[in-house]
């Protein structure tokens, strides 16, 4: 693995050559958000009281999904602190945004902002991370779905996706709650119990039928679409005791109007650079990190990094390698060998590790 760099390394040869105001919380990002709350609040109500083709209330549901996944983006930048500065109207507006995904500000500042941030891809202090070969041996859950086939495992981990942002998000506060101040742990609790107060009052007004189109089915869409980015961030790259965006982060690619759609939130290697940067900066941000270290810079259309997690396996082996114990195969990391265009595998390197491997497998 090339030689390491903190983000802070990074940022501070960038930051001279970025314009004053993108150190700036820009306000005007919330007219999109407005948009979309008064599109969510007009696909809720039309469902609600109305009695039409159920046809209709697909197409409203999908709407409603693609809303509810672009206020979790905008609700993402609210609470890094670019939009408003205030910590009581950031909090408040960062709920509002996250209410769809149900999840609270507090929550999400200390398990993204305060430790995901701040060690990402950490084997063991990153929340996002994923396994290491090493707790494999561990863990009687992961031996059991690593015996399956690869093609198995990628078909239900991408239709995973549709739960996964709502399923982790609920670990995290059973993870993190115990870790807040007793004194703030009430209003932690109310963060995630109001949202669901909100949509259960829901299921009772309208019922089953009418609440699968105006919230569940919307929340599995925009799991879909929040974690089809969110799976790419970081998953083809290697795991690193430092700190280094360029070598840890991936940057996809969509076209302009789903860039405007979702504020940027595909450039996701320099949101790790400047994470206090609005998203609204950070093409300016990408255009300095090319200028300078275009050999370490990783990024790839988003259709292309889908195939490439879909085509490779993710338990991490050695920190920058992805191991398959259904066969025992090798892949590489970005950085590492891993060429999205010509993905390859290969044995393990010794007959000591085939060995420890198979023991491993045996247990």
């Amino acid at each position: 693995m090339k030689d390491l760099h903190s983000f802070g390394w990074y940022a501070g040869k960038i930051k001279p050559d970025l314009p004053n105001e993108a150190f700036d919380p820009v306000p005007a990002r919330l007219w999109g958000g407005l948009a979309y709350l008064l599109v969510t609040i007009a696909g809720l109500l039309t469902i609600g009281l109305l009695s039409i083709n159920p046809i209709f209330y697909l197409g409203i549901s999908i709407i409603l999904g693609c809303s509810f996944a672009a206020l979790g983006f905008l609700g993402h930048e609210i609470l890094h602190g670019t939009v408003v500065r205030k910590p009581w109207l950031r909090d408040f507006l960062g709920a509002i945004a996250f209410w769809p995904l149900t999840t609270g500000p507090r929550l999400w500042r200390k398990w993204h902002n305060l430790t995901h941030h701040v060690h990402t891809q950490h084997e063991e202090h990153d929340p996002d991370a994923w396994p290491t070969f090493e707790k494999l041996a561990k863990s009687r859950f992961l031996r059991w779905i690593y015996r399956l086939p690869l093609g198995i495992r990628a078909f239900f981990s991408f239709c995973s996706l549709s739960i996964q942002f709502s399923a982790h998000s609920m670990k995290m506060f059973t993870v993190y709650l115990k870790e807040f101040n007793p004194k703030k742990r009430p209003a932690v609790l109310i963060e995630a119990i109001l949202p669901w107060m909100t949509w259960i009052g829901l299921l009772v007004w309208v019922g089953p039928f009418k609440w699968f189109f105006m919230f569940l089915l919307p929340l599995l869409i925009a799991n879909l679409i929040v974690m089809g980015y969110i799976s790419t961030n970081h998953r083809l790259n290697p795991t690193t005791e430092v700190n280094d965006p360029l070598a840890n982060s991936l940057t996809v690619t969509v076209p302009k109007w789903v860039d405007f759609l979702h504020f940027n939130f595909s450039y996701h290697t320099e949101h790790h650079l400047f994470p206090g940067v609005s998203s609204k900066y950070y093409p300016l941000v990408k255009e300095q990190i090319k200028k300078r270290w275009p050999e370490r810079y990783h990024e790839m259309p988003m259709g292309s990094a889908l195939v490439a997690l879909w085509k490779t396996p993710r338990l991490y082996y050695q920190q920058s390698e992805l191991i398959d114990p259904s066969k025992g195969t090798l892949f590489g990391s970005l950085g590492n060998g891993l060429d999205p265009k010509n993905i390859q595998s290969k044995g393990l390197d010794t007959l000591d590790t085939l060995k420890a491997f198979q023991e491993r497998k045996a247990k």
